[in-house]
C-alpha cells in the first residue's frame, strides 16, 4: 500500500485566489538555484518554451485506459512521454536550457550527468542546436543508454560508480573547461520545459480533476504543477516516489530540501537523494500530495502497461500507473498518469517482468525435496501437469549438507494464472506427499 503525505494547498481547490495573490500570468512560484541567482517562474515561461519547442519534441499521445478507469470507477488517461524523442520528456528541458545560452557559453559547450535519459536528451537537444556536448555516465550504465546517447551526438565519458561521483566528475570538467553545466531538474529553463507537459495535458484533457506524476529532484512535478496550477487551480497534482528514494516527504516535513542516504529503487529515473532548490520552492507551495510506492507496485504498474496498454514502460515511468494501483480509490477523475519515460534495459525488463508477475501472483517460485531415483522429477512434473501449471526453470541441488543420502532438493519457477492457482499447486503438491521447504 502506497504511503501517502497530503499537502496543505495554498489555495483550495473550491475557493476563490485571494485579493493579493498573483495573477494567473504572474509569478507563481520560485526558488534560488545552487549558485544563489533568483530563479522566478511564470506560466509565460512555460508558454514561450512551449513554442520554442515547436518542432523539436512531440505533442505525445494521449491514451484511455479501459482497465485503470474500471478500477478508478472514473476516467484515466494515460499521458505517453515514453513515446516522446529520447524515450523520455527530457529533451524538452534540455532544449529550453541550452537553447536560452549565450553565444559565448554555446561555444564553450555543455556537460552533464546521468544515467541515462537526461544523457540522451542533452545529447540530442545540443545536436540540433548545433552545441559540443559531453555527458558523463556512470561505468555501469546500460549498454544501450550509452550507445544511444553517443549516437546523438554527444562524447560519453564513462566514470564512477554512482551517479553521485559520475556528478562530482561532469562539475569537474566543467571547471576545467568552461562548459556549461546542464543540470537535470535543478535550474528555471529546465522546469519551464518540463512544464509544457502541463500545458498539453490541459489542451489534451480539459476535463481533468487529477494529474498523477513521478518525482525525482522534481523537475517534471514543479514544471506540471506550475503550468497546471496557475491555469486550473482547480486541478489536483499528485506527486509520487518510489519508498527506497523518497526525498520529498522529509524534505516538505522539514520545510527544505534535505538529503537521504541508502536509496534502494528498480526506478532509476526517480532515484535522488536531494530534491532540487529551485523545484523544491515550486512542489511545497503547489503540488497538493506527495505518495510513495513499493517496489511490487512498480514492477505489476510496468507490467499492466506493457499487457493492458501495450506500452513499453521504464519503472519511473511507470510509477503514476503504481499509485493508481496502490489505492485506486483515492483519485478523482478524470485522471491522467504521466508515463514519464520508456528507456528500460531489455536485461532489467526481464527481470521487472518476472518481479511484476509474481507480485501478481502469476510467477511461483518453490523449492520441494525429492527422492534421488529415476523418474522422480517426471513424476513431480506430471503433478503440476495436472493442475496446468507452466514450468518455466527447473534447478537441482544435491550437495546441500542438509540434504539426505537419497534426496535432491528441486527449485521451480512457474508460471501460474493468478493467486488462487498458486495456491491450487502448493495444495496440490502437499496431498502428493511433497514436502515444500520454500
Amino acid at each position: 500500500m502506497a504511503d501517502h503525505t497530503p499537502r496543505t494547498p495554498h489555495e483550495p481547490s473550491d475557493s476563490p485566489r485571494p485579493a493579493d495573490a498573483a495573477p494567473a500570468d504572474g509569478p507563481v512560484a520560485g526558488g534560488v538555484t545552487a549558485d544563489g541567482a533568483a530563479a522566478a517562474i511564470t506560466v509565460e515561461d512555460v508558454r514561450e518554451a512551449h513554442k520554442m519547442l515547436s518542432g523539436v519534441s512531440r505533442a505525445t499521445a494521449m491514451e484511455g485506459s479501459r482497465y485503470l478507469s474500471g478500477l478508478v470507477g472514473a476516467p484515466v488517461h494515460l499521458k505517453c512521454e515514453n513515446l516522446q524523442r529520447t524515450g523520455s520528456f527530457k529533451i524538452r528541458g534540455a532544449y529550453v536550457r541550452i537553447a536560452g545560452l549565450s553565444t559565448q557559453e554555446r561555444a564553450a559547450g555543455v556537460v552533464a550527468a546521468s544515467a541515462g535519459n537526461h544523457a540522451q536528451g542533452v545529447a540530442l537537444a545540443a545536436s540540433l542546436l548545433g552545441v559540443r556536448s559531453t555527458v558523463f555516465m556512470p561505468v555501469g550504465a546500460p549498454l544501450p543508454k550509452v550507445a544511444a546517447t553517443r549516437e546523438y551526438g554527444a562524447e560519453v565519458r564513462l566514470q564512477g560508480q554512482v551517479v553521485d561521483e559520475t556528478l562530482a566528475a561532469a562539475q569537474e570538467y566543467a571547471r576545467e573547461t568552461g562548459a556549461v553545466f546542464i543540470h537535470p531538474f535543478d535550474h528555471r529553463d529546465i522546469i519551464a520545459g518540463q512544464g509544457t507537459v502541463g500545458l498539453e495535458i490541459l489542451e489534451q484533457c480539459p476535463e481533468v480533476r487529477t494529474i498523477v506524476v513521478g518525482v525525482g529532484g522534481g523537475g517534471l512535478a514543479a514544471g506540471v504543477a506550475l503550468a497546471v496550477k496557475t491555469l486550473r487551480p482547480d486541478v489536483k497534482v499528485v506527486g509520487v516516489q518510489a519508498a527506497g528514494a523518497a526525498c520529498y516527504p522529509p524534505s516538505l516535513a522539514a520545510g527544505r530540501p534535505v538529503a537521504v542516504e541508502g536509496l534502494s529503487t528498480m526506478a532509476d529515473g526517480i532515484k535522488v537523494g536531494r530534491p532540487g532548490d529551485v523545484p523544491f520552492g515550486i512542489v511545497d507551495e503547489l503540488v497538493d500530495e506527495i505518495r510513495t510506492v513499493s517496489e511490487d507496485e512498480l514492477s505489476s504498474a510496468l507490467l499492466l502497461c506493457l499487457e493492458r496498454a501495450k506500452l513499453v514502460v521504464e519503472p519511473a515511468g511507470a510509477s503514476s500507473v503504481a499509485a493508481l494501483l496502490s489505492d485506486p480509490g483515492s483519485f478523482e477523475g478524470p485522471v491522467v498518469a504521466v508515463l514519464s519515460g520508456g528507456n528500460v534495459d531489455p536485461l532489467l525488463m526481464q527481470r521487472i517482468l518476472r518481479h511484476g508477475m509474481a507480485a501478481a501472483g502469476r510467477y511461483l517460485s518453490l523449492r520441494l525435496r525429492l527422492t534421488d531415483r529415476p523418474g522422480a522429477l517426471a513424476t513431480l512434473l506430471g503433478v503440476l501437469s495436472v493442475v496446468d501449471a507452466n514450468v518455466l526453470d527447473v534447478g537441482h541441488v544435491r550437495t546441500d549438507p542438509r540434504l539426505g543420502l537419497t534426496e535432491v532438493e528441486v527449485e521451480l519457477h512457474l508460471e501460474t494464472k493468478g493467486p488462487d492457482h498458486c495456491r491450487e499447486v502448493s495444495t496440490a503438491l502437499l496431498e502428493a506427499g511433497y514436502f515444500v521447504t520454500g
